[in-house]
């Protein structure tokens, strides 16, 4: 039998059950790419940006070496991942922190500068983890338009208010695959009040192969409200061990310590991470693919008559005719079926378009077969 106590509380509120507090429910949880085709024979999963070159065989070695600790707590601090990193990068592993995919970070990063009545800037076809974050946080998401497919200062600077927080900037974009020049970055962050945290999620940084770009570490090294993101998922393969790091001001990693869980990385995950970011061959190798088959993509898929958008990723955003039977949910349907999973990008306000993942050799060549089928043509 409940307590007076209980039974007053409860009819005080009116409430029958524990209710989240405000904005939670306005979270459209983040749906990730397929994996599977029904009864499709061999499947293709280009959805997730996964390298089709696997890890780093001496990331595979490192994880499996941890088998018979598996009873034992991780190290707190990830000190053997961090010092591998700074190592690599030359930075303080002082200043850089690790955590269970670059997600995990980029929701500390809301968690611990962005609450109720404070807002969040990212952009209009930005990573939707953002605004997840920034609702998780109890703030309100700010969304600046794009130009042409691409982040635009003057339109993110627009959007910035006494109420601003934090900003993303997701460069390159997912799922766009454009990006922003160093110089155009370092004007975004000089029209920033000081105390706005400016996010540079760099987590296609690796493969880029522009001049004019730069994932943000020297910004961060000279700069008291610059953080830059990355991640183990993409070019280093370890999507399925959940690693990400990023470097910050010394106050920023500090803050991230406090709230951070204690054993937010685990020690498999740790010592693969660590392998695989040592392994600088391994990256060059999976960069000389990439650099190869985006090229070819673009070219073919434009050959079809298709219309793709300039790109500095591992992957391709691929727009389709507005016409019947020609549209991207057409085309889905029609991929899938024949075991070739892309990435409906609806959610990013693209229905137009797919997002397509570079492959193997084997299954680039299958995409422009069948897109091509699907076009109403054939080529070898």
């Amino acid at each position: 039998m409940a307590s007076p106590v209980q039974t007053a509380s409860a009819s005080a509120s009116g409430r029958t059950r524990p209710v989240p507090r405000p904005g939670v429910m306005d979270i459209h949880a983040y749906v990730p790419g397929k994996s599977g085709a029904g009864g499709a024979g061999k499947i293709h999963k280009l959805s997730s940006n996964e390298t089709p070159l696997g890890p780093s065989p001496q990331a595979i070695a490192a994880y499996a070496a941890f088998g018979d600790k598996l009873a034992l707590y991780p190290e707190g601090s990830a000190s053997v991942l961090r010092e591998a990193i700074a190592a690599r990068y030359g930075l303080d592993p002082a200043r850089i922190v690790c955590g269970a995919g670059s997600d995990e970070l980029l929701s500390l990063l809301t968690a611990a500068y962005v609450g109720p009545g404070d807002e969040g800037v990212f952009t209009e076809h930005g990573f939707l983890v953002y605004r997840i974050a920034i609702l998780a946080a109890g703030g309100t998401p700010v969304v600046a338009p794009e130009r042409n497919l691409t982040a635009d200062v003057d339109a993110i600077l627009a959007a910035v208010t006494p109420r601003t927080r934090i900003v993303f900037l997701a460069n390159p974009n997912n799922p766009t695959g454009t990006y922003l020049p160093f110089e155009e970055v370092k004007r975004l962050h000089a029209g920033l009040p000081p105390d706005v945290l400016l996010v540079l999620d760099a987590a296609y940084a690796e493969y880029v192969r522009r001049n004019d770009y730069s994932s943000g570490i020297e910004l961060v090294a000279t700069s008291d409200n610059v953080v830059m993101t990355r991640t183990f998922s993409k070019i280093h393969g370890l999507a399925n061990l959940r690693l990400g790091w990023l470097y910050a001001p010394a106050h920023v990693a500090d803050a991230l310590n406090r709230i951070r869980g204690p054993f937010n990385v685990s020690g498999p995950a740790m010592a693969a991470g660590a392998a695989a970011i040592a392994d600088e061959g391994h990256v060059a190798r999976a960069i000389a693919h990439n650099d190869a088959w985006l090229s070819w993509l673009t070219r073919e898929l434009e050959a079809l008559g298709l219309t793709v958008t300039p790109s500095v990723g591992n992957f391709l955003l691929v727009h389709f005719p507005d016409a019947a039977g020609r549209t991207a949910r057409d085309a889905d349907a029609f991929l899938t079926a024949r075991g070739l999973i892309l990435r409906r990008v609806d959610a990013y306000g693209l229905p137009g378009a797919l997002r397509l993942t570079i492959g193997d050799e084997e299954a680039n060549r299958l995409v422009v077969a069948a897109l091509a089928e699907f076009m109403g043509g054939s080529r070898g």
